[in-house]
């Protein structure tokens, strides 16, 4: 980045160096008559010159010139002493033309003059279209050039489903070179992270499954033996556990696959509607609870069906979880966006607990236990999948007693 700017402000001062010449060229100081008066020796020398006989023929000659009688100007007192102690008086007209009067014998004046003294000043307004063409032109060029290079900068983090999967492409200018090169190593950093993680991941889940494969051998090869009650209710117990050692193993490697990555979405149009109360009839089996869509009629929205499957059955299953007896599920379509709606009439969720409810293994005390089944990962994929479609997941203080989860959704998000 210094280069970037340094190169920038180099030009800078060198174009203004350079066309301060033409800006004198241009437009010459405009002096004032102070500094626009000949030296004295011209005047003098004129004075001298009209002491001989033929000296005002001489002058007529080489100058324009013309003679009046001193009462045909009005002069201040200053200079009728000056005219009186025969010196000259220079005078400027309306053109910014000098005059130089000088007494004659007989009261009269010869005026030397109007002579141009003033150089010229141009206004024509054309050389500063120039000056801004040389400044402009060239930083603009080089903004734009910069400009392509951010721009393919940023599709390509755009367009990055994972921090591994991004390309960035030698063809970058100079000035960019020091950002590629600080990304392509934190890239490099970032796969090897993923990696080191992806590959413990493996290795936990390897441990975990294979005493678990063996456990649940022998508890096979157990249940082949005469067992009494007690046995076989302790033998139920492990299978149980192992089932749920089996299901937490399966939910770490899904969350930690979608915390590494995004992955492709296959995005179409799917009804909200339609899918809420097909993941409700799958859910309320078994439970006794009444299960509420309170939308009748179709929402549609573009986005992964799959997912948006996901979704809807973990809010759902999570409210059946801490239900006492309903759930409602609302779904309303405003103006630029969707709202998704999940309360229970549970015991609820306290309000600074709201945020920590979507961290990975957070599980709250009370009636939230682990006594209720599950690992503290449903709704931090929940979450995920949201963040995928660009939503919002909050809580929020529902009409039931319970917690009520909101998902916001917005239509213009692809």
């Amino acid at each position: 980045m210094g280069k970037l700017f340094g190169s920038l402000y180099l030009y800078i001062i060198v174009s203004v160096l350079l066309l301060s010449g033409v800006v004198e060229k241009f437009w010459p100081h405009k002096e004032g008559e102070q500094a626009l008066m000949l030296h004295p020796e011209f005047t003098h020398s004129i004075a001298l010159l009209l002491t001989y006989p033929d000296g005002l023929q001489q002058v007529q000659q080489h100058y324009p010139s013309a003679i009046f009688q001193i009462n045909e100007i009005a002069f201040l007192p200053e200079q009728q002493a000056q005219l009186a102690r025969g010196e000259a008086v220079l005078l400027f007209n309306q053109q910014q033309q000098a005059s130089w009067y000088f007494q004659l014998p007989q009261q009269q004046l010869l005026q030397l003059g109007p002579i141009d003294i003033v150089t010229p000043n141009f206004d024509s307004s054309w050389p500063y279209l120039v000056m801004l063409l040389l400044i402009g032109l060239p930083i603009g060029l080089w903004s734009l050039w910069l400009l392509r290079d951010f721009n393919k900068l940023r599709h390509a983090c755009d367009n990055m489903v994972a921090p591994e999967s991004a390309e960035f492409a030698s063809g970058y200018s100079s000035a960019l070179l020091p950002i590629t090169d600080v990304l392509r190593a934190l890239q490099s950093r970032i796969k090897q992270l993923l990696s080191s993680q992806k590959e413990l991941t493996s290795a936990v889940s390897h441990e975990f499954r294979t005493p678990l494969a063996r456990l649940k051998f022998a508890i096979a090869m157990l249940e082949e033996y005469p067992l009494n009650e007690e046995q076989y209710n302790y033998i139920d117990g492990m299978t149980r556990d192992i089932s749920e050692l089996e299901a937490l193993v399966t939910e770490m490697l899904n969350f930690a696959k979608m915390d590494r990555e995004t992955p492709a979405l296959n995005f179409t149009e799917v009804n909200l509607t339609e899918l809420a109360g097909q993941s409700m009839e799958k859910l309320q089996l078994n439970h006794g609870l009444s299960l509420q869509l309170m939308q009748t009629e179709s929402v549609f929205y573009r986005c992964d069906a799959h997912f948006m499957t996901r979704v809807l059955q973990n809010l759902i299953g999570n409210a059946i979880k801490y239900a006492q007896s309903c759930v409602q599920v609302e779904i309303n379509q405003q103006s630029d966006h969707i709202k998704l709606i999940v309360s229970d009439d549970g015991s609820g969720i306290n309000q600074q607990d709201w945020e920590q409810v979507f961290k990975p293994f957070i599980r709250l005390d009370k009636s939230r236990d682990k006594q209720k089944g599950g690992f503290g990962l449903g709704l931090a994929i929940v979450s995920k999948i949201v963040d995928w479609h660009h939503g919002r997941l909050y809580l929020q203080q529902g009409s039931l007693k319970g917690a009520s989860f909101v998902i916001e959704l917005p239509l213009n998000g692809h």
